[in-house]
């Protein structure tokens, strides 16, 4: 079967090489898949979820029993006061958007330590000018870079020192960058440490690609509040859109009337329909992000016994579901996301090129044959046109479909 899908013997027989060496690293895989599976179901159990929450509500959505006991489903789980789980949200940055514009008033400053912030918040900042940015609205943005892969404790001490720090952002997942994720036990002490110097500033996670990839998450260790999409790991494929932000009951709150209107918060929004995916999603989502690690570890091992530089090695500790391949090399940047394009359900006869996408400053290809639009839970690998001319893929609903788009995307650089 696979030589129907021009994938050569070569090729084949690494992969059966590959998959032995990998074996130990699938099990510990499968093991948080297990932790998150139960932790799942008991939310699930706890708030008596039955068919009556699948109902829609259309309109204002006064009343709506399943949105509300579907955002305490997804409370539970993340150990938070509250949730809000929306439709609404176009998307993570959406979701991150409406919590930056809650919590910051004019003469705020917010401080990023993990540098620059992924793309697509350029323009919510007012990193690139926009009348719409936090920027526009006086709101002041600094950051701290990362250093050799680690928080700068010495200049995140330096500037806590000097106060009138309102919000303090990590984004735990590399968006395009070189630099490694933040792994949770690196998150605990840095979070400690900003405790030492202020007891009060909201600390905000983007916990985007990263739920489930660990048995605890951010709010676990100290955070107030944590955002993601729904077409990431937590949609398990099923959500057809929307994001959450879950945390402090407060915050949430102030989060919901920026959504929403103030004065009417959470007690509005019609679910439409959408609860059944939300929820039959996140019930698949610790398999879904187990099946994604699978994949981003096989994908690891064969492009490394390639010869081509990965981030991270196939065995060491994941804080995401991002595999980062150095191709050093722009055509083969461009033919090994054609490549996952081709191993695609949706559109594999599609050939993406790189193309000025809105939020990005250098062209952007991205390929993902997805049944929703968008979802990087679903096999996908996309990168900016510019040196190192690196990959990030992430997803695979499953691991034999992912397994299979990684050996055409390889077999189209042959």
């Amino acid at each position: 079967m696979y030589q129907q899908f021009g994938i050569s013997d070569k090729i084949i027989n690494l992969s059966k090489e590959v998959e032995k060496e990998v074996e130990p690293v699938f099990e510990k895989i499968q093991k948080v898949c297990e932790y998150n599976s139960l932790k799942v179901l008991k939310a699930f159990q706890d708030n008596r979820i039955s068919d009556m929450h699948f109902n829609q509500t259309t309109g204002y959505g006064y009343g709506d029993i399943g949105r509300d006991t579907c955002e305490r489903v997804f409370a539970d789980i993340f150990k938070a006061e509250d949730a809000l789980v929306r439709g609404q949200f176009i998307s993570g940055t959406h979701a991150l958007t409406v919590a930056l514009f809650a919590f910051l008033r004019p003469g705020d400053t917010m401080l990023s330590i993990t540098g620059k912030p992924y793309d697509t918040l350029d323009e919510v900042i007012g990193i690139t000018e926009n009348p719409s940015s936090l920027k526009s609205f006086g709101i002041n943005f600094e950051k701290i870079d990362l250093v050799n892969n680690d928080f700068d404790y010495e200049k995140i001490e330096e500037r806590l020192k000097k106060g009138n720090i309102k919000l303090i952002e990590i984004q735990r997942s590399k968006g395009y960058s070189t630099r490694k994720s933040i792994k949770l036990v690196d998150l605990e002490k840095v979070i400690k440490f900003i405790r030492k110097y202020d007891k009060n500033v909201i600390i905000m996670i983007d916990n985007c690609y990263c739920e489930f990839v660990n048995e605890k998450e951010p709010l676990e260790v100290g955070a107030d509040i944590i955002v993601g999409s729904l077409i990431k790991n937590l949609g398990g494929g099923i959500a057809p859109n929307g994001a959450y932000i879950a945390g402090k009951k407060n915050l949430v709150e102030l989060a919901a009337e920026r959504l929403t209107a103030p004065g009417e918060g959470k007690e509005v929004g019609p679910s439409l329909g959408i609860t059944k995916s939300f929820l039959q999603g996140i019930f698949m989502a610790p398999s879904v992000v187990a099946s994604s690690l699978k994949t981003a570890v096989f994908a690891s091992r064969m492009l490394e016994k390639l010869g081509y530089e990965v981030e991270p090695k196939y065995d060491e500790e994941r804080a995401d579901i991002v595999q980062n391949i150095n191709f050093n090399d722009e055509t083969k940047l461009i033919k090994y996301c054609q490549g996952i394009q081709m191993g695609s359900p949706i559109d594999s006869d599609s050939i993406p090129e790189p193309w000025d996408m809105p939020g990005y400053t250098d062209k952007v290809i991205m390929a993902a044959g997805a049944f929703t639009q968008g979802s990087s839970i679903e096999l996908s690998c996309d990168g900016p046109i510019r040196p190192p001319y690196t990959a990030f893929m992430q997803g695979g609903l499953t691991y034999e479909y992912g397994k299979i788009g990684v050996l055409k995307a390889i077999q189209n650089m042959e």
